[in-house]
């Protein structure tokens, strides 16, 4: 088996990849994002989705997992303390080997707490990534909270210029608004929850039952939430809207009441 460095390993698994934080910044007062650096290669594998080998805070030798040929994350016996979470790169630049992961701090998980923490130096691993599951449509409609902004802005960024539609995206405040580069026929609405508790607002939900389904069958929907959230708006979307498995992809990035993991 050959890693992505051409070294060999006889017994069949090979080492993740490790990259290393070289900045941190606060986007938002709740959104801390961390630049890492790798190979060239690491980083062009690390997304959109990636899973993330997440260190307990100050452990600077974490005892890492290998990857077996098929993809599958082999973990070192005993008590390891990393933690295994999925997350959506905002930016990649693989020939600039550097990647920006955004994590929103709310919460006591291992990836917010990591994050918060987080100094230049710090390690963080990689095993395996994944598509953002999009599809090309002529009207897209967009849905997600804080934990999905990374993913939408990227689905904005690689959409034609032609596409309308709209994004409706939850955040606590207007100090937690994103800049976001979209084309205009889709149009942004940002919808403010106040004191509600993230996880615990209607926002989305109201949205999406207000809006008309837009006419013909060329539509896709993307909706990355809380996971009730997403169960809500998703039956709204194959009930009311009709729409197919292929017209749609729904995913529930955190559970109320766990610890934050988003997964896309």
């Amino acid at each position: 088996m050959s890693s992505p460095d051409g070294a060999v390993f006889i017994d069949g698994l090979r080492p993740v990849d490790v990259l290393t934080v070289v900045a941190v910044t606060d986007v938002t007062p709740s959104v801390r994002r961390v630049t890492l650096s790798g190979e060239p290669t690491a980083v062009a594998a690390a997304g959109p989705t990636v899973n993330l080998l997440v260190p307990q805070v100050d452990d600077a030798e974490p005892r890492w997992p290998r990857i077996q040929r098929d993809g599958r994350i082999v973990w070192p016996q005993g008590s390891h303390g990393i933690a295994l979470r999925s997350y959506t790169a905002r930016r990649q630049d693989s020939a600039a080997g550097e990647v920006d992961i955004d994590f929103v701090l709310h919460g006591d998980g291992p990836a917010a707490s990591w994050a918060a923490a987080a100094q230049p130096g710090a390690l963080l691993g990689i095993a395996g990534a994944a598509s953002l599951a999009e599809r090309s449509a002529r009207w897209l409609l967009l849905i997600g909270d804080e934990t999905a902004l990374p993913a939408i802005s990227r689905l904005l960024a690689a959409a034609p210029p032609e596409t309308l539609g709209a994004a409706y995206l939850e955040v606590a405040g207007p100090e937690e608004e994103q800049p976001l580069v979209a084309p205009p026929g889709i149009a942004l609405h940002w919808l403010h929850r106040g004191a509600t508790a993230p996880g615990e607002s209607t926002l989305l939900v109201g949205a999406v039952a207000a809006l008309d389904r837009p006419e013909g069958d060329d539509v896709f929907a993307w909706v990355g939430a809380e996971s009730a959230t997403v169960r809500a708006i998703r039956a709204d979307l194959r009930g009311r809207w009709g729409l197919g498995r292929s017209q749609h992809h729904a995913i529930g990035y955190w559970r109320r009441g766990r610890a934050m993991s988003p997964a896309g």
